[in-house]
């Protein structure tokens, strides 16, 4: 995904918004410090390295740092998979099986599990930053804040994954497969927080890629593929017993308070933003202001 890939839309998007700063930071009355804070810019890359470092490690230490509500976490599950039931959803564990008698293909989807998330949610962010400089802050913030309040749903829902539910027969494939494939399985289970299912990330994070992919890039099958993860993503989470179909649901709903967010500060989606930050506008912040 290189600049090849950009929409000759985003190229006509960038060329009829206006250079004006008031073009992106909403009232021409606001405070003119918030109209910069506003205002895209060309991301540094030093900075952004450490920003997603650093939250990524807040991320992790809060989540792991929820109690462990167990009792309280297996009560939810079964009233999840009791209404996955009356709403006729409920198939999870006839997923379950079905792949997990596939080896090769379970096998597959534990490694999936266990490392896509990371790699492509980092190479749909370096490809923003190197293509789409001017709508790059305004993408990360979806994803930042749509993770932010997922934080929030593992402190007040505690949920136990399929696989840890008591008498359901569901099977946990990477002790069953003896892959790498889960931190919450295993020896590596009493680093995560196993009752943190709710919402699933997962599925937020593949979401926001595959979105992103699909809105900015022109080459058809890379627009298709960008569909798809989000798609498959789901039928892993399932299928490897580490999610309900409702976490899925979780996960929607915390991407779009995510856009909610960027909508309100930008003023319209991430997307719709300039492609490129104009270079007269670079050297122009550069300049001391006269007095």
């Amino acid at each position: 995904m290189g600049d090849s890939t950009v929409t000759s839309l985003g190229d006509r998007e960038q060329a009829a918004v206006p250079d004006s700063p008031t073009a992106v930071e909403g009232k021409a009355g606001s405070p003119r410090h918030l109209r910069r804070l506003r205002t895209p810019r060309r991301p540094r890359l030093w900075f952004e390295i450490l920003l997603i470092a650093v939250s990524y490690w807040t991320y992790s230490i809060v989540r792991n740092a929820v109690p462990e509500q167990r009792v309280e976490a297996l009560r939810n599950a079964d009233w999840i998979w009791r209404t996955e039931h009356r709403l006729g959803i409920a198939v999870e564990q006839s997923v379950n099986h079905t792949v997990n008698s596939v080896s090769w293909l379970i096998v597959g989807m534990n490694y999936y599990y266990a490392t896509l998330h990371f790699i492509v949610t980092l190479s749909v962010l370096v490809w923003l930053f190197r293509s789409h400089p001017g709508r790059y802050a305004a993408t990360r913030l979806v994803l930042f804040a749509a993770t932010g309040v997922a934080l929030v749903g593992y402190y007040l829902y505690p949920l136990a994954p399929p696989r840890l539910m008591r008498g359901s027969h569901f099977i946990d494939t990477v002790l069953i497969h003896r892959t790498w494939g889960s931190m919450a399985s295993g020896d590596l289970k009493h680093m995560s927080n196993q009752y943190a299912a709710m919402p699933s990330m997962h599925i937020g994070w593949s979401l926001w890629c595959g979105l992103t992919v699909f809105a900015l890039a022109s080459v058809p099958w890379v627009r298709v593929l960008g569909l798809l993860y989000p798609v498959a993503t789901l039928i892993v989470i399932v299928a490897t017993a580490n999610h309900f179909w409702l976490d899925a649901v979780g996960g929607l709903l915390c991407l779009a308070f995510g856009f909610a967010v960027a909508w309100a500060w930008y003023g319209r989606l991430p997307y719709a933003l300039p492609r490129t930050v104009p270079e007269k506008r670079e050297k122009s912040e550069s300049r001391p202001a006269k007095a």
